[in-house]
């Protein structure tokens, strides 16, 4: 099932994209974590409960993100994002950041009151799950960078190989094959 959501988020246009790793840009999606962690406390002494649940869940996913540009994964939506580390890493590794991503939601369109306490555990959570991909991304070898993305990449050529099953099938059941521009075009989705 997992690997099926993973499929359909190369599709995406915004989705998983599979770039050359950057650690420079990695260090500064870290460096934007630990500043929203410092946001984030700002804004719960201030008593502004919703930006600190926001900021908390801002600065999980800039140390998240800072994993897959680091083994050269690019994607702009934030499920797909989290999917991905969790099919690579663990999904306990994404259970902090997908309780809080529900949280954030709540805190911004369902508001509640007296929920400071919860906010300052969610804070101590933050700062583990940071403290944490730092490490992890601090200790990545070039190996391990690259069965990372050897891993992701066997989940890309799978949904490539689907969807040319699918129009092969397609054209087959309407008597007709598919013409290299339409192969020509899919690969060129899939792969870009």
């Amino acid at each position: 099932m997992e690997t099926k959501k993973l499929r359909w988020c190369f599709k995406l246009k915004d989705g998983l994209k599979i770039v050359e790793p950057n650690e420079r840009l990695s260090k500064s999606y870290l460096e934007q974590a630990k500043s929203s962690l410092l946001r984030a406390e700002k804004d719960l002494n201030d008593n502004d409960f919703l930006w600190a649940t926001v900021a908390i869940y801002y600065s999980e996913y800039y140390a998240l993100y800072s994993f897959l540009q680091r083994i050269g994964v690019k994607c702009e939506n934030h499920a797909c994002s989290i999917l991905a580390v969790g099919l690579l890493l663990g999904e306990e590794k994404t259970n902090t950041i997908n309780q809080h991503k529900d949280k954030r939601i709540d805190a911004q369109y369902y508001m509640k009151v007296d929920q400071e306490i919860k906010i300052r555990v969610m804070l101590q959570e933050a700062k583990i799950f940071v403290s944490n991909f730092d490490e992890i991304v601090s200790n990545l070898t070039e190996n391990e960078i690259k069965d990372y993305r050897e891993n992701i990449s066997k989940n890309k050529l799978k949904n490539y190989c689907l969807h040319l099953k699918t129009l092969l099938f397609i054209k087959r059941s309407k008597k007709l094959f598919p013409s290299p521009k339409t192969i020509y075009t899919s690969v060129f989705i899939i792969f870009n």
